[in-house]
């Protein structure tokens, strides 16, 4: 059985959007550090895993760019989160969270890995903490098409295709449609 914790720390920033005014960057942090202290370098192998397992399907040429873009959007973001001791002085948009958040539960299944915590923490530091898009800049997609940067505006080639996608957190994420 999954641990408790994914559903625990949808319920910290539940209490933390329903009992505060404004939210503070810095209170979700402490709830991001607080579960990102809870994945091991097992956690870490198994989610590994699991993505190697679940791209063995995508064409060849594409397979190896796609493994790393998930090691780098979601692994090492978790690492990130435990490393970041910068202060952040601004306010998290409320209704942007409860709909992540909501997104979160809605899509969690009692399987037997933290591989959901390590989806979900990554999203909210990326989308929330350092407003990037979840798949950084470069991220490659099938197409030679790549997440991208124009003006300040973070695009990508999927995010259309993929919002209606069970698990996906295209929907919590900030990037916008690349039109190619």
């Amino acid at each position: 059985m999954m641990s408790d914790e994914y559903l625990e720390m949808c319920d910290d920033f539940a209490n933390l959007i329903s009992n505060d005014k404004n939210i503070s960057c810095d209170y979700v942090m402490d709830i991001l550090k607080k579960y990102s202290s809870t994945i091991s370098v097992f956690d870490m192998m198994e989610f590994s895993s699991q993505v190697i397992e679940e791209n063995k399907y995508v064409q060849e040429s594409y397979r190896e760019d796609s493994q790393k873009s998930y090691v780098e959007s979601f692994l090492f973001r978790v690492r990130d989160i435990s490393n970041d001791k910068n202060t952040y002085a601004k306010n998290i948009d409320k209704k942007a969270l409860m709909n992540a958040i909501t997104t979160f539960k809605t899509n969690y299944t009692n399987e037997n890995t933290k591989s959901k915590l390590i989806f979900s923490i990554a999203s909210i530091y990326a989308t929330f903490v350092l407003e990037e898009p979840i798949h950084p800049v470069g991220t490659p997609f099938p197409g030679s098409l790549k997440v991208e940067e124009n003006g300040g505006e973070f695009l990508c080639p999927v995010k259309d295709a993929n919002k209606d996608t069970p698990n996906a957190v295209c929907n919590i994420c900030l990037a916008e449609q690349l039109d190619f």
